[in-house]
């Protein structure tokens, strides 16, 4: 595939547990594409970070001129300057490329503005340290009368954590009825300049991003079969993510509306004893999510036991659904030291807003730093975190749902 394409990754660590594992990803990755890592770690995980990555990514801080609340989009709008090529992968730190996926995303952009793939789970093999002094021990002789043993067919599935599973079920749902929101994006550079960027100050910055494409008439689309692989999740941090996720759905009224009525009507059909109703809805969102699981040779990268999963994470939905309306009626969902009111503009004001830009004329003079208008408590202010959803190390933006 060549280097004609940049790969934007931003990142916010307070540890550095996982260094060794990514930095053996950009060593691989860097064959394929110029990688931009935007990192607002502290300034002794900065420099180790520096040490590790260099002649692998260009390695700088965020653009001090941004002030976004989101501090990843902050990480983002810095890449996306920094950037050359036309084609650009936005990736969380946990998301995991190879070559062909890489090409597959550089044959579709040539096509949209914005291409959604499909994250699903694996497990990272830990890197094993090359021992250079070790003699190598001689081959055995092999017996040519000794029947060889057949070998055993491995799963790619076993070492899932649950939780992996559990979080898969709300993936398969949403394939079921579309698609999925991954932790990566592709867009074309000279269409994201265009537009100026995206806003910053919501929760849900993925799903902004793509309203923010579509009111500016940009193409999207969403290979249900591009499957990118992202690191699972430790279990608190899937615990700790639970309401942030669901406050996503404020953004989406209908999505919320509905898993809003779940509890009401579970309640319901329990006080009365109709268990027929519970039943039959149990077994609707796991056909559901099978649906999802085998659409685009889904089987493949997701396994069977995450659709029995489906009717567990709809409930966990319709109880933190109720918790994250009380947090937006308490001013926001807990994020970085502060709290996060929006989840994300809708489109009709996107297009309001892009429309009106139009009309005054100042759409094309806008770039990325013009429209970053300065939040009380900007990206210097936050605490360390990390800006995947599943990354399996404390503290980040949540999954988008």
């Amino acid at each position: 595939m060549g280097r004609g394409m940049d790969y934007v990754l931003p990142l916010r660590w307070a540890d550095d547990r996982g260094l060794g594992e990514l930095t053996a990803y950009l060593r691989a990755l860097s064959r394929h594409v110029r990688i931009i890592v935007v990192d607002g770690s502290p300034p002794e995980l900065f420099e180790r970070h520096a040490a590790a990555w260099h002649g692998l990514a260009a390695h700088v801080r965020p653009a001090p001129d941004l002030r976004f609340a989101n501090g990843k989009v902050n990480g983002v709008i810095t890449g996306m300057r920094l950037a050359t090529a036309e084609h650009v992968v936005i990736a969380d730190d946990d998301v995991r490329y190879d070559g062909p996926a890489l090409a597959r995303m550089a044959a579709l952009l040539a096509r949209a503005e914005l291409v959604r793939p499909q994250n699903h789970f694996t497990r990272a093999e830990p890197a094993r340290p090359r021992n250079r002094f070790t003699r190598a021990e001689p081959a055995r002789p092999r017996n040519h009368f000794t029947r060889a043993e057949p070998a055993r067919p491995r799963n790619r599935f076993a070492r899932l954590p649950w939780h992996a599973r559990w979080d898969t079920a709300r993936t398969l749902l949403n394939r079921g009825l579309g698609a999925d929101y991954p932790g990566t994006l592709g867009v074309r550079r000279s269409f994201f300049l265009r537009m100026g960027g995206y806003n910053g100050d919501v929760l849900f910055e993925n799903l902004e991003l793509i309203r923010t494409v579509r009111a500016h008439g940009g193409r999207e689309l969403r290979p249900l079969d591009l499957y990118v692989p992202r690191l699972p999740p430790e279990a608190a941090r899937f615990w700790s993510q639970r309401v942030r996720q669901a406050y996503d759905d404020l953004a989406q009224p209908a999505r919320l509306a509905l898993f809003l009525s779940v509890l009401p009507g579970l309640a319901w059909c329990v006080l009365r004893r109709r268990y027929g109703p519970v039943a039959a809805g149990a077994g609707a969102a796991v056909a559901l999510a099978e649906l999802g699981r085998r659409r685009a040779g889904g089987g493949r990268v997701f396994p069977r036991t995450a659709s029995l999963f489906a009717p567990v994470w709809v409930l966990e939905r319709a109880v933190c659904g109720w918790l994250a309306v009380g947090a937006a009626a308490c001013g926001g969902v807990p994020y970085a030291g502060r709290r996060l009111r929006r989840a994300a503009h809708s489109v009709r004001w996107l297009r309001r807003s892009a429309h009106s830009a139009r009309r005054s004329g100042s759409l094309d003079a806008r770039n990325p730093a013009a429209l970053c208008e300065p939040s009380q408590n900007g990206f210097a202010a936050e605490s360390p975190q990390r800006h995947s959803a599943t990354v399996a190390r404390p503290a980040g933006i949540g999954t988008p749902s």
